[in-house]
């Protein structure tokens, strides 16, 4: 018996690029940084960050969603598989490339529930116009609200 399958949560480094194909089919990719935190052993020694770059693809039906909804500086949890494929470059090199094929994309909350607005450094008009924006996540399976985009200040300190 084997397993392929992996879970990833991390911050998506630009726009995903969508193509559409003439069977109608359509194609989304973009790519992921999860970062571990650096630390410090017990005798001192620094362990740095380590940033991990992923290349997601997304096919069939959560393309609208990610075309619609995903953007730079996501946060999104990503369920998938590990492909590695292969290709030729323009001087006969060839070259591998390791991908996540999602089977589930979905935006990631950090608070792991409903924030507490009060806290927040947003106008009450600010706040009024994240509600509007915020998306309804159409491939969540979870019972909780509506997910939670990261704010502006998260976004900031994005590794790329």
């Amino acid at each position: 018996m084997s397993l392929n399958k992996v879970l990833l949560i991390g911050y998506v480094g630009k726009d995903p690029e969508v193509r559409y194909f003439d069977t109608g089919n359509a194609i989304a990719n973009f790519p992921l940084a999860t970062t571990e935190r650096g630390y410090t052993l017990a005798n001192g020694t620094v362990v740095p960050e380590r940033t991990e770059w992923h290349n997601i693809v997304v096919r069939r039906d959560q393309v609208q969603f990610v075309e619609k909804w995903v953007k730079k500086g996501s946060l999104l949890f990503v369920e998938g598989k590990i492909r590695t494929r292969n290709y030729d470059d323009q001087s006969g090199v060839k070259r591998y490339i390791t991908e996540i094929h999602a089977d589930r994309v979905e935006f990631f909350s950090l608070g792991g529930g409903k924030r507490d607005d009060s806290q927040s450094t947003t106008t009450p008009s600010q706040q009024s116009a994240q509600t509007q924006a915020s998306p309804v996540q159409p491939f969540q399976s979870s019972a909780s609200s509506q997910p939670n985009l990261p704010s502006s200040d998260e976004v900031d300190d994005l590794p790329f």
